[in-house]
């Protein structure tokens, strides 16, 4: 087999891979990006970092790029179960700001910052195949770019930053564990006229929940989730579903009349999973290696924090300074550690269950402590983990 040309290959150039690219190629490696899409470009997405995630962009000399865009910041997350409603910050003094960009712009900064690094980049590739050699062991890509002729890339990793239905994943068979169905389907447009002046703001009725957050433009995000179990039915009338559960709070369905839908509906269902993040060659970061229901609006804050887990482990092996099998160990016992409480409190929540009455006694206690209120906003935002604020606040459990 011929020499690698690169240290690490990353299949993927959103928001887990241009990181991992971009920490790597700062530490010297001679990484290769590549993905099937040009830059800017969109995807469907919540799109809302959380004040854990926004601390990963500022460790990384980019939140001021970010603000630059007029990207608005978020200072309060407001819950309204109809009987009483809940406004806290998301962060800390040292981290206080959600922020909730366009993919079309977001995902362009992370690329671009991965190429000031020192990066490779080829939009319009697409992955074919891995490349394998005699004892099984990845090395290397196939693919092409668009309207070009097939070609094979070499590297000592391939890292699979490729999403849900990660090509990289299936190649491998990554064993997945921890399952769970999908729990909630979710649509979403974008509208003009609906100020929400830095607040994200979510409603939840018994199996139903809808929330909005602003975004760039003057815009601003609104979504609707139904159980999984009414898909079928939902999507006869998509439509008129998504208007018909702002109904269930008078007010807001008034503000949404008054405001302009500049968007169309989109939506989607994700299964919740855990897959192996390593094997012999190849390695998985963001969604490609775990996943779970956007309910909780994770997804990107779990994916910086998973691509500095992974770039930490794959500089210890890369160096020579730890075995790769005994660094990427570690990557995944760190990455399951912090995405297990996030991971649990999604799973419970999704299913958009009725209260349980402890817990509704509990946020009725709440009501009016803003210390309390604060609590349970950075419950949502994923910087608090639900245990601790179970064990501070005093109740057994949400359902």
């Amino acid at each position: 087999m011929g020499e690698s040309r690169y240290d690490v290959i990353v299949v993927g150039a959103r928001c887990a891979g241009s990181p991992t690219a971009m920490l790597l190629a700062r530490k010297g490696y001679r990484v290769l990006v590549v993905d099937r899409a040009a830059f800017p470009s969109d995807t469907l997405s919540t799109h809302l970092v959380h004040p854990p995630g926004v601390a990963a962009l500022r460790g990384w000399g980019l939140l001021d790029r970010l603000v630059a865009t007029g990207c608005p910041p978020i200072h309060t997350y407001e819950f309204d179960f109809g009987s009483l409603v809940l406004p806290g910050a998301p962060g800390t003094a040292a981290e206080p700001y959600a922020y909730a960009p366009r993919r079309t712009v977001l995902d362009k900064l992370l690329v671009d910052a991965a190429v000031e690094a020192g990066a490779e980049l080829r939009e319009g590739f697409a992955v074919s195949g891995l490349v394998f050699d005699e004892a099984g062991q990845v090395v290397g890509v196939r693919g092409r770019e668009t309207g070009g002729p097939e070609v094979t890339e070499r590297a000592r990793v391939v890292l699979g930053a490729d999403g849900l239905h990660s090509l990289v994943a299936r190649a491998v068979g990554a064993r997945q564990y921890d399952e769970h169905p999908k729990l909630m389907v979710g649509y979403y447009s974008y509208f003009s006229g609906l100020e929400m002046d830095g607040v994200f703001k979510a409603h939840s009725r018994p199996h139903r929940s809808f929330g909005a957050w602003p975004t760039h433009d003057g815009l601003t995000l609104v979504g609707g989730c139904w159980p999984f179990a009414e898909f079928s039915d939902i999507k006869k009338d998509i439509e008129g579903n998504y208007f018909k559960n702002f109904e269930l709070a008078p007010a807001w369905a008034d503000r949404v009349r008054d405001a302009r839908r500049e968007d169309r509906i989109v939506g989607a269902a994700l299964p919740n999973y855990f897959r192996k993040p390593f094997g012999p060659g190849w390695a998985l970061v963001g969604d490609a290696g775990y996943c779970k229901d956007f309910f909780t609006a994770q997804g990107i804050s779990d994916a910086f924090v998973s691509a500095e887990l992974c770039a930490r482990s794959l500089d210890d092996a890369l160096s020579g300074r730890t075995a790769f099998d005994a660094a990427m160990a570690d990557y995944q016992s760190a990455r399951d550690r912090h995405a297990r409480p996030v991971y649990d409190f999604t799973l419970q929540v999704s299913t958009l269950e009725p209260l349980s009455p402890e817990f509704e006694t509990l946020l009725e206690s709440m009501a009016g402590n803003q210390k309390a209120m604060d609590a349970f906003a950075q419950v949502n935002a994923g910087v608090t983990p639900m245990p601790e604020f179970i064990a501070a606040w005093g109740t057994s459990g949400t359902g």
